[in-house]
């Protein structure tokens, strides 16, 4: 099949590859443009960008799909599918149109749930048990087309967005091969209107960590931002990244440490603080950590 493939960051490798490995005409990648980022500011590019590159695809960054000429460029491709998996950019109707048979996404939940930009987050800070990803044919909506086909996991208790990410992404590669394979037989199924969530896009003021929280909505607050953009609390006035985490036995104040292993009350329950990165350093293991900043049971975060 002649495929135009849509995707940015490192979620979207996978599919990339597995769509390659799969014998499918890749006619062309489309990504976001390289961008200024390290100590010297150079563009660099994205990581889809690079992999395309790497199999000798040709690649092509246009900051909008909007006007006119960038729409003919794509039509001119003359591609049976769209595969589009976290782009970046919303396609106007003209690109969802162009491929013989449309385009499709990937989407990171069990949709309707968690329409929208941050989907692996809110399903591990909401608590939700399972997750996984649908192949929805696009429509002009965000995220409200058909369904295709669709895969479930569980989520584990202490499972971080990171590794959730990397399972999710794995997932959608599997289930995007399948569903090419078997694209005639599958019958597309509307979203219910009922249970439709919105993944709204993480925000900093969402990472400051409140002890007087519940241990569970800490706990879920801390996984669900790791490792970006990262909960944090202060810790002898030094602002520390809290990357992992498990709940805790014991009951105290909330912010008070309960033992010698960081182990922090909340305003019911505890939560056990596994990795966590200080200010200009690298992330560590609890062990590690209170080797070079000692702390010890009845101290206040």
């Amino acid at each position: 099949m002649r495929i135009v493939f849509m995707g940015t960051p490192d979620f979207s490798v996978p599919v990339l590859d597995a769509l390659f490995a799969a014998g499918h005409e890749i006619a062309a990648v489309y990504c976001q443009p390289p961008r200024p980022a390290g100590r010297g500011k150079k563009d660099r590019p994205t990581a889809v960008h690079a992999r395309a590159e790497a199999l000798g695809l040709e690649v092509r960054h246009p900051v909008s799909l909007r006007n006119a000429d960038a729409q003919a460029e794509f039509a001119a491709l003359k591609a049976d599918i769209g595969v589009v998996v976290a782009y970046g950019l919303i396609l106007p109707q003209a690109i969802l149109d162009a491929p013989k048979h449309g385009c499709l996404n990937i989407h990171a939940s069990l949709l309707p749930r968690w329409r929208g930009a941050a989907p692996i987050h809110r399903a591990i800070m909401a608590g939700d048990a399972k997750t996984g990803v649908c192949i929805m044919q696009m429509d002009a909506g965000l995220d409200t087309g058909d369904v295709l086909l669709r895969r479930e996991i569980a989520i584990g208790a202490t499972e971080t967005t990171a590794e959730l990410h990397d399972r999710l992404s794995d997932l959608g590669s599997i289930a995007i091969v399948d569903a090419l394979a078997q694209l005639a037989d599958l019958t597309p199924a509307p979203q219910p209107a009922e249970g439709v969530t919105y993944a709204e896009k993480i925000a900093k003021s969402e990472a400051k960590i409140d002890w007087t929280a519940t241990a569970e909505e800490v706990d879920r607050q801390i996984r669900g931002l790791s490792p970006f953009p990262g909960a944090w609390t202060e810790i002898d006035g030094q602002r520390v990244k809290l990357l992992a985490s498990r709940i805790g036995a014991g009951q105290g104040s909330p912010g008070t440490l309960l033992d010698d292993a960081l182990t922090v009350a909340c305003a019911s329950g505890a939560v056990q603080l596994l990795r966590l990165q200080r200010a200009g350093k690298g992330a560590q293991d609890v062990e590690t950590f209170l080797r070079g900043f000692p702390l010890s049971a009845a101290q206040t975060l």
